[in-house]
């Protein structure tokens, strides 16, 4: 089998990673790759929102399973491009992909099937919405429709920085065409936990429980990014919860889509809060999670590749996957700067050193490689993993892990797993 995964970053890393381990596969392109995801695939010179280069790549190599990484080729419709060409490709249609590409779509389809939901208001004139929020209040969730790069959901304290948002979304249009609607949403309080399915659009089989960290600094402060850790299992997420958010968030999804004649197939990423008044669901990603994958992947002992073609068949009430038990914990280690302007072609060293631990792993995010080095080139530049028997045995392996690479202006917060190791000590 061929396979060709699309995407560069520590999420693609991970996903080759797992399916250069089944034996169902014999080659791996990745499209367009990164410096780490060089040493186990063919990269391919082809952007991952070059629907048509892409397109054109898989006919002619004969692709048998196409993988989309990120969210943005997915709104753009490369699944049902695939499809129509006759080729099998995971992830869900245009239409459903909407589930993440616009944040309207996806509050709405949860209203529609009764999903436990923060209540909110649409807006696309500045007036109507600055009377709303003084009329509700602070603290409040001001969100652009559109895709934003993990930039458009603001949570916002006062009334002055709510305003600020409303502003700066629907009047001076910081982020364009994604910025047409927002919606003014309750701010929930609780734990946020990451949950994720596979589903043929019948069939749903849950992945184990993750937990990520969005803010850059220690102790959840700073602004947001794309991610600087996350540890898989989530303790906040015990076993009834989890039943729970399964019956209750993602099932009436499924089901009621499937009402209608629309069967989603992929992964469905569901952001979850853990609220005094059960779990409640703050949106929906339609891909794997960044850096949630790096935590969950390396813990899955089944062939990804079966479950994967199993979600594009509809048989995927045949597949059951095994877990190891012990926690996975990922720590993200970025460039000075991000989320900001950061550095780049920094040299990095030391990643030969974590290859010979047991129990240890790099995966590859803003990353090339030059004769031989590999250098930055990204905000998030690698995600170190350990394993360990409790969820600090994993963060020490972690950050034994991380003590051992460096490069000029390294930065990663030192308080991934701090929350769970609390909880299961509570």
């Amino acid at each position: 089998m061929k396979v060709l995964v699309i995407g560069s970053g520590g999420r693609e890393h991970t996903l080759v990673w797992k399916i250069a381990q089944s034996k169902k596969v014999k080659k791996i392109y990745c499209a367009p790759g990164n410096g780490g995801i060089k040493e186990i695939a063919e990269l391919v010179n082809v952007k991952a929102d070059d629907i048509d280069g892409l397109l054109n790549f898989a006919k002619n190599k004969k692709i048998d399973l196409t993988l989309v990484g990120s969210e943005t080729p997915l709104v753009h419709g490369i699944v049902d491009r695939f499809i129509k060409e006759g080729l099998n490709i995971f992830g869900p249609s245009k239409d459903l992909a909407m589930l993440e590409g616009s944040k309207v779509f996806s509050k709405e389809t949860m209203k529609r099937f009764n999903v436990p939901t923060a209540d909110f208001k649409v807006f696309d004139q500045p007036d109507e919405a600055r009377a709303y929020l003084k009329r509700i209040g602070v603290p409040i969730v001001i969100k652009a429709d559109g895709l934003a790069a993990g930039k458009g959901v603001i949570v916002a304290q006062t009334i002055e920085e709510a305003t600020k948002a409303i502003d700066s979304i629907l009047v001076d249009k910081v982020f364009g065409a994604s910025g047409e609607k927002i919606i003014l949403e309750d701010c929930l309080e609780g734990e946020e936990a990451s949950i994720l399915v596979f589903t043929d659009g019948k069939t749903i089989v849950p992945l184990v429980s993750s937990q990520d960290h969005k803010r850059i600094f220690d102790n959840d402060k700073g602004p947001n990014t794309g991610g600087m850790g996350a540890y898989s299992p989530a303790p906040v997420v015990s076993g009834d919860i989890f039943d729970d958010i399964i019956e209750k968030v993602f099932r009436p999804i499924i089901n009621g889509l499937a009402g209608e004649g629309k069967f989603y197939k992929g992964v469905l990423y569901g952001g979850i809060m853990i609220t005094k008044d059960g779990p409640m669901a703050l949106e929906f990603n339609v891909r794997f999670g960044d850096p949630e994958t790096q935590a969950i992947l390396p813990r899955l002992k089944s062939d990804l590749v079966d479950a994967l073609t199993a979600c594009i068949d509809g048989t995927l009430d045949k597949i059951n996957l095994e877990w190891d038990q012990r926690p996975c914990l990922c720590v993200v280690c970025a460039s000075r700067g991000y989320p900001g302007t950061y550095e780049r072609h920094k040299e990095i060293q030391g990643l030969e050193l974590v290859k010979e631990m047991k129990d240890a792993a790099v995966f590859h995010a803003g990353t090339i490689c030059e004769n031989g080095k590999i250098f930055t080139s990204g905000g998030r530049v690698l995600g170190v993993i350990g394993f360990g028997n409790d969820i600090r045995l994993a963060k020490d392996k972690a950050y034994q892990a991380v003590s051992k690479i460096d490069f000029e202006g390294i930065y990663y917060r030192r308080d991934i797993g701090d929350r769970a190791i609390k909880i299961r000590r509570i």
